[in-house]
């Protein structure tokens, strides 16, 4: 009996399927990953959390099974964790400077700069190899396959680690720049003129132009309701849009998503925040960001 790959993940889930049924804290599963969390800022909190542990070994005991505990690891968030040590079984689990999560490096700041590298040098290999493959430099050929194979690595989930600082930003953007160096008919031109020319935005303009159409899905309902525990409406005679802003709701982080959209989208003018049609409200916030430097 031979089973393909995706014959194991069906067979592994149900194995798993049954694994969060003792848990207390927040558990995560994937097809060969596991992740177990929990809010601990006490003594009271870190032993729910190793209960929780207990309860895991028991469980793959039980089913006989095992985890891999040599590759189990602690990620300590925040800048005030208490940094617990714990245990699975009789090993104890090793703190983590960083871990990846879904293709995202995270550390225990939620500092960005690894996940930006990393996402900078894969697509710098990629557009590496298409400079030495294509021969062309027209505008028709370079674009396409630039935007389809190596835009995706600098946008990857990019509304969760997007980049806070200038010098990430400018890593990030130095990828695209050599894309526009690429094509020929572009020299002596600014960067900005560039992009004008190929009809593109610069990255930062395209992740303020995701982050917006997110919080019109959440405004107009889009989001089956999603967004009411994260943005409120306001009213006021002073705003430019119709009294539907956008007010985080949550005290958090400064460049969390709430916090770092708000101000943009309060700056928007009426005929773009009234529109409920989420293709117009693209086509109208095209035309807006297109006028912005």
């Amino acid at each position: 009996m031979s089973c393909d790959r995706r014959d194991r993940s069906v067979l592994l889930n149900v194995f798993i399927n049954d694994l969060d049924a003792v848990i207390k804290c927040t558990l995560s599963k994937f097809v060969d990953d596991t992740k177990l969390g929990a809010a601990v800022d006490s003594l009271k909190g870190r032993e729910a959390l190793q209960r929780d542990l207990g309860r895991l070994e028991s469980w793959a005991i039980t089913n006989r099974m095992k985890f891999s505990k040599t590759s189990c690891q602690i990620l300590h968030l925040g800048w005030h964790n208490p940094a617990y040590t714990y245990k699975l079984g009789d090993e104890r689990l090793e703190s983590s400077p960083a871990e990846r999560d879904l293709g995202v490096w995270v550390d225990g700041k939620l500092n960005m700069n690894q996940q930006c590298a990393v996402a900078a040098k894969r697509a710098n290999r990629v557009l590496g190899c298409m400079k030495h493959s294509i021969g062309s430099q027209s505008r028709e050929v370079i674009v396409p396959p630039c935007t389809a194979l190596v835009r995706p690595h600098l946008e990857y989930c990019v509304q969760f680690w997007a980049p806070q600082y200038k010098q990430d930003i400018k890593l990030l953007e130095c990828v695209q720049r050599r894309v526009t160096k690429m094509v020929k008919g572009l020299e002596g031109k600014t960067y900005e003129e560039q992009l004008r020319s190929l009809g593109l935005f610069s990255l930062e303009k395209r992740r303020l132009r995701g982050a917006l159409i997110t919080v019109h899905n959440f405004l107009k309902g889009g989001s089956g309701g999603g967004g009411a525990d994260l943005l409120s409406l306001v009213t006021s005679d002073r705003t430019q849009g119709d009294g539907m802003k956008g007010k985080f709701g949550l005290d958090i982080r400064k460049r969390i998503f709430t916090d770092r959209v708000v101000s943009h989208w309060n700056r928007l003018p009426r005929e773009v925040v009234t529109v409920l049609s989420l293709s117009e409200f693209k086509e109208h916030l095209d035309d807006a960001l297109s006028h912005m430097v």
